[in-house]
């Protein structure tokens, strides 16, 4: 059964039975606590957690998924994956373990003539909450299990919350027994590779606090109304039914495998580190492409960090099978064929799905080849130590910095006859994690205790937003917070959070600022700062009581800044239409990936694999202001996601949409889903200037345009700069540039003929130093400080010119040239000084450190620096001791 038709009859199956079909969410969500959804619930946690009442009594959905705790240990186990799907139904206070059980059961052993999966009952084994013998009962009344294929496990296996306060409970695992080929008896207690687990059905009834059940922490509650969340992995279940050995060999994953064995002419099957190889690219070919697919580019943080590591172990993998040429997109390819059919974005977005993984590939093909420079001088030195083990630090270095895996890494020290230092780059790899799982707890915090925000909502309803048409409005306190603690009021003086029945305020949002303004009323003045949606529905304005009492139930007149709100306004359209130019100049492939909207400025970012050209942007400045002058009105209004979709409007990647959306039309030029404020025609913004431009990210390009009388303020001060340079040069302001380029260039000429007079200067002391020379040990030694400010450049320069003048003698140079708190130095060798066996570079180490520094280099010459100009003399008589004990050995 092909994992389409697997996903089919799952939707099918529980829409038969009441559910609302829902799509799968984006990869990426406005949620603090994940970098990527990881699982099926995670769209449906505003209606677990009581956020927000559910739409729909019951709903089910296939959720693309990313986890990527593991990464290391693909291809490894035969059931892991990064990308998977996860199907799942879910209950709000509807049906709970009776119908989550019949559900399952009837969809997992029914006929697959009649919509069932078809596996044997006889096969199928489930585990309970030790604590919970009502569902053991359960599946003995409504499956027939017998209770020996019922296994009672504790709270670590069987109990489930989101790892944060708010609702949980037991769970029951459904696993399917793959024969005694796979492993002992004794059911899942015993092995968890024979008996596969397929199905997770949690029966959420309790209220966690701080400390989770899991780890022996006691509920501290009943939730008002059981639910049911439940996942059933969609790749395992494929497996099983395709009688394949492992979730690599699946018909949507296979065909990555199938092409990676063309490429490298070796055979999947035949080799097991090969066949760890071909899985590790299979996995990570599939979940790049649903990762860019969803917004994401190759980055060095967070999800950007996460994609740019799968795909370079792709690349990693191909050349550890022999592989060199570029290969991603080949296999995003493969990936959009076999995942589109469920997924049709995929191939709508393929040319800049395939644009990024081609950029991506070229980057660290390049990074290849400098990382290995840093590794040849890092295995030289190695050997020149007289040492055989690369140190774990610069295995370290090689992957922190230039993203050599350590498989390369120990492959390329294995060529050279080095092995490394493996426990060295764990540790530090270690110590690396422990500051992401840092990292990842201060993002759990974002979650914050909301408790006091929901009861708000529930007891009084969401805020009504009048801001689209009115600035002004009469309202009434529902909510107060001080410190974020309920109070009745608060005086002169205080900071409070206001939670209003009504409000014209704009909550921050899809990039564009909140309003500011004045809270007024019965003898009672605030002043607004910031409003927050910090729950969905509920805004929650940030104030300063400038005047009187607030408490709740007062009444007040909400007044917005107008002119303010207005250049916000112009700023967000305006971003529409460049964010329209610029898919104009580049296609579909240049998505929005960011945005700031804020009074008279506004900042635009989107991805594109390649450059991005000044003429182009050039172009779009020009093709937004000739739009301008068409004035057309801008249009906004709602209808559902699907017609909208339709009608050609543009949907954000990472923004969750209801299946209502509010859609801004700017004619037929710019058409986008968005729920911020705007112009009512599009002359209003007058004039948009672009003024800066620059690249943020691997693929992501960043544009800043000032907007109307901000715009205006701009060109006049330029045109005015322009006019005083052309002044002050005494030229037409047309002929200002070829004027400034003439001054350059002299200037550049100029430079130059200094610059050759200084380094004849510094030369003509060459003579001078060589007669210096003093005898040690029968070679000749030049140790001299000199003058402050030379550079680095004359520095060398001067080393080599005094070294020639040594002639044939055994010489060493050694000058030290201070500049301000650092000094710069070079050491020369003759040729018969290092016939004697004085190196250049060995020589640094015994005296750098008098000057706290280091350096290194060549034997016949080396440089180096330091910050403690006042060590030279020392430095010198260490150098004078170093020579005489070279020279007497």
């Amino acid at each position: 059964m092909e994992t389409h038709e697997i996903n089919k009859r799952f939707l099918e199956h529980f829409e038969k039975h009441g559910h609302t079909r829902v799509p799968s969410a984006s990869l990426i969500l406005d949620d603090p606590t994940l970098l990527f959804v990881n699982a099926g619930m995670v769209q449906f946690k505003p209606y677990f957690l009581g956020e927000v009442p559910p739409p729909y009594p019951r709903a089910t959905s296939v959720q693309k998924c990313v986890r990527t705790g593991d990464i290391d240990e693909v291809g490894k186990t035969t059931r892991h994956n990064t990308f998977f799907q996860m199907a799942g139904n879910f209950s709000f206070g509807d049906y709970f373990k009776e119908g989550a059980i019949e559900r399952a059961w009837e969809l997992i052993t029914g006929s697959q003539d009649e919509g069932g999966f078809g596996f044997d009952p006889g096969r199928i084994w489930a585990t309970v909450y030790e604590h919970d013998a009502e569902t053991a009962a359960l599946w003995r009344d409504i499956a027939g299990l017998p209770s020996e294929r019922i296994q009672f496990r504790g709270a670590e296996d069987n109990y489930w919350d989101m790892g944060v306060p708010g609702p949980g409970g037991p769970c029951s695992e459904i696993y399917y027994d793959r024969g005694p080929e796979y492993g002992r008896e004794g059911g899942p207690v015993v092995d968890e590779d024979r008996y596969l687990e397929i199905w997770n059905l949690v029966f959420m009834q309790d209220i966690r606090g701080e400390g989770s059940p899991k780890k022996g922490h006691p509920v501290i509650g009943e939730l008002p109304k059981k639910n049911i969340d439940t996942g059933m992995g969609v790749e395992r279940v494929a497996y099983l039914l395709q009688g394949v050995a492992n979730v690599y060999e699946t018909d949507l994953v296979r065909p990555v495998i199938a092409r990676a064995e063309e490429f490298s002419g070796r055979r999947y099957g035949a080799d097991h580190t090969d066949d760890v190889r071909f899985r590790v690219i299979a996995d990570h070919a599939r979940s790049g492409v649903m990762l860019i697919g969803d917004g994401v580019t190759p980055g060095n943080e967070a999800r950007g960090y996460v994609l740019r590591r799968l795909l370079r172990r792709i690349v990693r993998s191909m050349r550890l099978l022999g592989v060199h040429e570029p290969v991603l997109p080949e296999f995003a390819a493969i990936v959009r064929d076999a995942m589109a059919p469920s997924y049709p974005e995929i191939a709508r977005d393929y040319d800049r799905i395939s644009d990024v993984m081609r950029a991506e590939e070229e980057t660290f093909l390049a990074t290849l080849t400098s990382g290995s420079r840093i590794f040849d001088l890092a295995a030289e030195q190695t050997k020149r130590s007289g040492g055989d083990v690369l140190a774990g630090d610069k295995a370290f270095q090689l992957h922190d910095t230039y993203g050599f895996p350590i498989d390369l890494t120990l492959e390329m020290a294995a060529e050279q006859g080095l092995s490394v230092d493996e426990d060295g780059f764990r540790t530090l790899m270690e110590e690396q994690r422990q500051r992401a799982k840092a990292d990842a707890a201060s993002r759990k915090a974002g979650h914050g205790d909301l408790s006091v925000y929901r009861q708000v909502l529930e007891d009084h309803g969401e805020t009504r937003f009048l801001g689209y048409t009115d600035l002004q409005a009469s309202t009434r306190v529902i909510g107060l917070l001080s410190d974020g603690v309920p109070v009745r009021s608060v005086g002169e003086g205080g900071k409070a959070e206001l939670i209003l029945d009504r409000t014209p305020f704009y909550a921050e949002s899809g990039g564009q600022i909140a309003d500011t303004g004045v809270l007024v009323g019965g003898g009672v003045e605030l002043k607004v700062h910031d409003v927050q949606r910090l729950v969905p529905g509920l805004f929650v304005h940030r104030v300063e009581v400038l005047a009187g009492e607030v408490g709740v139930d007062t009444e007040l007149t909400a007044s917005v800044d107008a002119t303010r709100r207005s250049a916000i306004a112009r700023s967000h359209s305006a971003t529409h239409l460049v964010h329209a130019a610029v898919r104009g100049a580049y296609g579909r492939r240049a998505t929005q990936a960011g945005s700031l909207n804020s009074p008279g400025r506004m900042r635009f970012d989107f991805t594109t694999p390649g450059a991005v050209s000044a003429d182009v942007l050039t172009e779009v400045e020009e093709e937004v202001n000739d739009y301008l002058q068409t004035d057309v009105e801008v249009q906004a209004y709602t209808t559902t996601k699907d017609k909208a979709l339709e009608l050609g409007a543009i949907a954000l990647f990472g923004e969750k949409y209801g299946n209502e959306v509010r859609v801004v039309d700017m004619g037929d030029y710019s058409r986008e889903l968005c729920g911020g404020t705007h112009v009512e025609r599009i002359g209003q913004l007058g004039l948009v200037k672009l003024v800066g431009d620059s690249s943020i990210g691997s693929g992501v390009h960043r544009v800043e345009a000032l907007v109307g009388q901000d715009a205006l303020r701009y060109v006049r001060k330029e045109q005015l700069l322009v006019s005083q340079l052309a002044g002050t040069l005494k030229v037409p302001t047309d002929q200002l540039p070829a004027r400034v380029d003439d001054m350059i260039q002299r200037l550049r000429s100029a430079e130059k003929e200094i610059e050759q007079l200084r380094v004849q200067q510094v030369l003509g002391s060459a003579g001078s130093l060589a007669e210096k020379a003093k005898d040690v040990g029968g070679v000749a030694l030049v140790a001299e400080r000199l003058a402050d400010g030379i550079d680095a450049g004359g520095v060398r320069a001067l080393a080599g010119e005094v070294r020639n003048r040594l002639g044939s003698r055994p010489g060493v140079v050694a000058l030290f040239a201070p500049s301000g708190e650092k000094v710069s130095f070079v050491v020369a060798t003759t040729a018969a000084a290092r016939d004697k066996g004085l190196a250049a570079g060995s020589l640094v180490p015994a005296f750098a450190g008098a000057v706290g520094g280091r350096g290194g280099g060549k034997a016949d010459m080396a440089q180096g620096g330091g910050t403690n100009p006042a060590g030279v003399e020392q430095a010198i008589e260490a150098l004078r001791n170093a020579v005489s004990a070279a020279s007497a050995g």
